[in-house]
């Protein structure tokens, strides 16, 4: 009896009909599994279904027959033994709350989510305990840009939770030739790495778009790694998992690729583009915009030195220019870590 069988429910369900979302529910339904895609607009779902697209995301992908998409979120809880949750993270709390009514302790959740909730700071796994009755939580996060998946290029991710059954769902739900699923133990290190990483995605763009070679955005990103372990491990996560897929892993994929969306914020700010104009032409959201204002402002009340963070901050919500700022952070006559309290009770360099 494989997992998803023994849950009782014999369908995957995926929450939330984004680039991502779209591409894990064709890759779910290409291993073999009924996907049902749930949308929040019924005109959505009815497009997806006539022509086996999602046009306003991903044009180019013929969605596998195996996924049907709906509107109706009680179907998901119904239907689906193991649910991949895959909405923005503004949109998790109120997402979960509606579904919860629909679930019961046999249900298996699974988040591809990168955020940090902006008042309480708590992760989205935190989130899905509190909103619903389910215990059986994990994340999935790695390098995963979603359309080169969506093309079949080699990729890899990692589905951590506490509950061994949740990392045997991921493995079981997305195996293939050309996907393949690690499972480990530390959700806090999984979850802080795929957040954290997209502030540093916003850096290299910003690197990028000044006209800064790979050599300055290799500084940004190994100093921005020892941020996001910094805090991380502050907060309870391996610092061996950050060396892992779901941290340097993700984070090379995400600072370096164009088709990250946080890449273009930083790239188009460097250029000249208000951070208002870009979003308002974006039509999914770059997650480390609102991250980037979360966790410096925790920074500061918490007294974590996380300068990088602070200067994207600076640059987005203090109007600081991109060069200024980032000058300021690549100032390599000085050691802006001498004195880091924090960083030594870490044991980071």
């Amino acid at each position: 009896m494989t997992v998803l069988e023994s849950t009782g429910r014999p369908r995957v369900g995926v929450l939330g009909g984004g680039s991502w979302g779209t591409v894990l529910a064709h890759v779910a339904a290409t291993s073999g599994n009924a996907v049902s895609l749930w949308v929040r607009d019924p005109e959505t779902a009815a497009a997806i279904t006539a022509t086996r697209r999602n046009a306003k995301y991903l044009p180019d992908l013929e969605i596998h027959p195996g996924v049907a998409a709906t509107s109706d979120l009680a179907s998901i809880g119904r239907d689906c033994g193991v649910i991949l949750v895959v909405v923005p993270s503004h949109a998790l709390r109120e997402t979960m709350a509606r579904l919860g009514d629909h679930l019961d302790g046999s249900h298996i959740l699974i988040h591809a989510i990168k955020g940090i909730e902006p008042d309480s700071f708590k992760r989205m796994s935190q989130i899905m305990q509190e909103e619903t009755c389910c215990k059986k939580i994990g994340v999935l996060s790695g390098p995963n840009l979603a359309k080169e998946v969506a093309q079949g290029h080699p990729s890899a991710t990692v589905v951590a939770s506490g509950y061994q059954e949740v990392i045997e769902a991921g493995s079981e739900i997305f195996r293939s030739k050309t996907f393949r699923v690690y499972g480990n133990s530390d959700v806090v290190g999984t979850e802080m790495g795929g957040s954290l990483k997209n502030i540093l995605a916003i850096a290299s763009g910003m690197a990028e778009g000044l006209g800064f070679g790979d050599n300055t955005k290799a500084l940004l990103l190994t100093r921005g790694l020892a941020e996001i372990m910094r805090l991380g491990v502050g907060l309870g996560a391996d610092p061996m998992t950050f060396s892992g897929l779901s941290g340097i892993g993700d984070l090379m994929a995400t600072c370096f690729s164009p088709l990250s969306r946080n890449y273009q914020v930083g790239n188009r700010l460097a250029k000249g583009e208000t951070l208002e104009a870009i979003q308002a032409h974006m039509r999914q959201v770059a997650e480390g915009v609102r991250t980037t204002r979360t966790v410096a402002r925790y920074a500061r009340t918490h007294g974590i030195y996380m300068p990088i963070t602070e200067g994207i901050y600076r640059i987005l919500y203090e109007a600081a220019t991109p060069k200024e700022a980032l000058s300021g952070l690549l100032d390599v006559s000085r050691n802006p870590y001498e004195g880091d309290a924090a960083k030594r009770a870490a044991g980071i360099p």
